[in-house]
C-alpha cells in the first residue's frame, strides 16, 4: 500500500514523481466538508469526502470539540502531507461570521497539533483555479470537481463537494509556491 508522500517512478522521466496526499477543509461551525485527494504531477484522484456534523442541540462549545475531535479523526484515518482550508470570506450576519471564525480556528489549532502544512485559499481563488472564473456558480464548481477527480456523480453534500475543490486548488498552489 502507497504511503502518502511515497515516491512512484514517473512514465516521463526516469525521477519519482512523488504522490501527495490533500485534505481540503471547507470549515463551518453546522457542517464542516472535508475533501481528501491525491496529487501526482498534473493528476489528481478522490480518495473520500464528507462532512463533520455537529447538533445544533449542542451548546456551541461542545459543538467546536465535537468538529475538534472528528477532524482529529480525519486526519489519523487519511494520513494527508498537507492540508488546504476556505479562507473566510465578507457575510453580511457577523454573528454568523464569528461563529464561523472560531470553527475555522479551531479547525486551525487541530492541525498545527499534527504538524500540518495549511494552505489558505479564498473563495474566489477556488472558483478561478477549479472554474476558470472567480465568480463562478456553485453548480460549474460541482461539474468541475467532477471532471478533475473523473467522478460520475455530484459529491453530497455541497460542504464536501466544495472541499473536494479546494483540495484540488490548493495542491496547484502549493505547487506553484514551490517552484
Amino acid at each position: 500500500m502507497r504511503r502518502p508522500g511515497q515516491g512512484v517512478p514517473c512514465p516521463y522521466n526516469k525521477k519519482m514523481a512523488s504522490i501527495i496526499r490533500i485534505l481540503g477543509i471547507d470549515p463551518g461551525f453546522d457542517r464542516t466538508g472535508f475533501g481528501v485527494i491525491e496529487q501526482q504531477g498534473g493528476e489528481v484522484r478522490w480518495i473520500a469526502h464528507g462532512c463533520i456534523q455537529t447538533s445544533a442541540k449542542d451548546d456551541y462549545v461542545v459543538r467546536l470539540q465535537a468538529m475538534r475531535d472528528e477532524l482529529k479523526d480525519v486526519v489519523e484515518k487519511f494520513k494527508p502531507d498537507c492540508v488546504a482550508m476556505e479562507d473566510l470570506f465578507f457575510q453580511t450576519n457577523a454573528k454568523t461570521a464569528i461563529k464561523v471564525g472560531m470553527a475555522r480556528g479551531v479547525a486551525l489549532i487541530t492541525l498545527a497539533d499534527s504538524g500540518l502544512e495549511v494552505i489558505d485559499v479564498t473563495p474566489s481563488q477556488v472558483k478561478q483555479g477549479i472554474a476558470g472564473w472567480g465568480k463562478a456558480d456553485k453548480k460549474q464548481v460541482q461539474e468541475m470537481v467532477m471532471r478533475f477527480l473523473k467522478l460520475k456523480e455530484t459529491p453530497k453534500p455541497d460542504d464536501a463537494a466544495d472541499a473536494l475543490a479546494i483540495a484540488i486548488v490548493g495542491g496547484t498552489m502549493r505547487k506553484t509556491r514551490r517552484r
